[in-house]
């Protein structure tokens, strides 16, 4: 790196202060986490895909596709569930959820239920997404110190107290836009690191001439995820879809980093573009970023210096980095092949995938905190003090996930390894509560809780002790278990259940139909695309 880069670093990091001081009045809760709900789908879309784009997706999901072991190009059927998830909250889920005027989305849990339901569901979100973007954020500090050598401790910093100012600043409409530019950026560093690496390759003809075939299969109809004590039984296409829908469906409509950007939509014909947009648009985002990772993966295969230089790195930092050679290939390409000032932008684009992140869980955790928890001891608090309020709370759970940053050390290797099956425990379960609060009228508060609770602890089990079943199954079954559970209680339970609630559904056949027929597109080109690389 030369001072070109660093100019391009320090502008960056500027013009996102500045973001933070632009959309700095905000007068309500509408205003700081929602938005004033004036928000339209194409920022909403793209802030939304940000915050998916994170660093997993820019490092990780490159390096599985190019170089791990039992990687390759079946990272894509992740996405095979997200247009049927975005079909059925469509449908189902969003309507009733946005016509209730709610904040946290766990607001409506006590509405039709009542408030253990809530604050034990926000409690669990919590917890869980502050050590996660804590992890995340030790990550990549990791990567730009082993890297660019900028001290952990310095990067942490430059991403945290950047991304808090403005959060602090601006709410919800900061994250926003701050997610939309960076987006852009972290798109075009894809681009760019396609098509120099292509270039280094010598074109795309010799990409496909070298490229490794067992890497190129996506789809497995073979692999049904019940047999994977040995981890050999994953990425099968049916628990990919099934287990997929589940996941997308509470993430996208029940998590509140996801469903709040649903909540700040300005209008229901705009949640329905919003919806389409992801249900359509991450498909190829995705496809874009594995084809990176082969063509880089093939590089490294035929450079040895490539090679070297990243066994250096490795070696280098191995104390911190053990276990996570495979992270270092997208960085380490960066550095090696990119001209000065393309590496500034690169640099920029990683510390956006953290940044966009870390914005995201930081306004979510003190819309929650204050909605489920501050409020129930202040409900008449004056709009002023509210937004006074709102904002310490960001700086209190940007400094908690910080924290997390700093100290991941210890827990690193247990964390970054279980923090997807942890989520898996959860989002069937509380998928299902939601299900049941939105499309059921006689399942009572007591059903609901006990069902949520042997859902997760049935898939605790699972974990514990059937691990032949793929952990992506878990997110069907425990939903699954959590509406038998809770509709045979309330069954033969006789409780008084709440009503009043208003169920709306959309009607509207054309989003549908095009998800669904996009759905099999997408698995057709995938089956189709071992043809075309070999």
């Amino acid at each position: 790196m030369n001072y070109l880069d660093y100019i391009i670093i320090i502008v960056y990091l500027i013009a996102f202060l500045g973001i933070g001081f632009f959309f700095k009045e905000n007068k309500s809760s509408g205003d700081y986490f929602l938005g004033g709900r004036s928000m339209s789908w194409l920022p909403l879309s793209l802030s939304t895909m940000a915050t998916q784009l994170s660093a997993i997706s820019f490092i990780s999901a490159p390096a599985f596709v190019g170089l791990k072991d039992g990687g390759g190009m079946q990272w894509l059927t992740y996405e095979f569930g997200v247009p049927l998830a975005m079909a059925f909250l469509l449908i189902a889920v969003i309507p009733s959820l946005y016509k209730s005027g709610i904040v946290s989305v766990y607001e409506y849990l006590e509405k039709r239920f009542d408030a253990s339901s809530r604050l034990l569901i926000s409690l669990v979100f919590q917890i869980s997404r502050s050590v996660a973007t804590g992890v995340m954020v030790y990550t990549m500090a990791l990567i730009l110190q082993a890297t660019i050598q900028v001290d952990f401790w310095i990067s942490v910093l430059i991403i945290g107290v950047i991304t808090l100012i403005y959060s602090f600043q601006g709410g919800m409409k900061a994250v926003i836009w701050g997610d939309v530019i960076q987006m852009v950026i972290l798109f075009l560093g894809i681009i760019i690191c396609l098509a120099y690496g292509i270039s280094e390759l010598g074109g795309f003809e010799n990409f496909l001439t070298h490229v490794d075939k067992d890497r190129i299969t996506a789809v497995d109809f073979n692999k049904w995820g019940f047999n994977n004590a040995d981890n050999n039984d994953e990425f099968g296409f049916w628990p990919m879809v099934i287990g997929g829908f589940f996941l997308y469906a509470s993430y996208y409509g029940t998590d509140q980093t996801q469903s709040q950007r649903l909540l700040s939509a300005k209008s229901m014909p705009t949640i329905k573009k919003l919806l389409l947009a992801n249900g359509i648009i991450r498909f190829p985002l995705t496809l874009t970023y594995c084809i990176m990772g082969l063509v880089l993966g093939t590089l490294l295969f035929q450079d040895a210096e490539f090679q070297d230089l990243m066994n250096t790195v490795y070696q280098n930092n191995i104390g911190s980095l053990e276990g996570k050679k495979a992270d270092l290939m997208v960085p380490v390409f960066i550095i090696k092949y990119l001209p000065n000032g393309i590496i500034g932008i690169l640099i920029v684009a990683i510390m956006s995938a953290a940044m966009s992140s870390l914005s995201s869980t930081v306004n979510s955790l003190s819309a929650v905190t204050m909605e489920d928890f501050i409020k129930r001891f202040k409900p008449k608090m004056a709009d002023k003090q509210y937004v006074r309020y709102s904002r310490l709370l960001s700086i209190f759970w940007g400094l908690v996930c910080l924290f997390f940053a700093f100290f991941a050390g210890n827990i690193e290797g247990t964390v970054i390894e279980v923090i997807n099956k942890i989520s898996s425990v959860f989002y069937g379960p509380i998928l299902a509560a939601f299900i049941l609060a939105i499309l059921t009228k006689k399942t009572h508060a007591l059903g609901a809780n006990l069902g949520i609770i042997a859902g997760v602890f049935f898939n605790i089990y699972l974990w514990l002790y059937v691990p032949q079943i793929f952990w992506f199954w878990w997110n069907a079954l425990g939903c699954m278990v959590t509406i038998v559970v809770a509709l045979g209680t309330s069954y033969i339970v006789k409780q008084q259940v709440n009503e009043g609630l208003e169920v709306v559904y959309y009607s509207g056949k054309k989003e549908v139909l095009t998800l669904a027929g996009y759905f099999l597109a997408i698995v057709l080109f995938s089956l189709y695309l071992p043809y075309w690389l070999g």
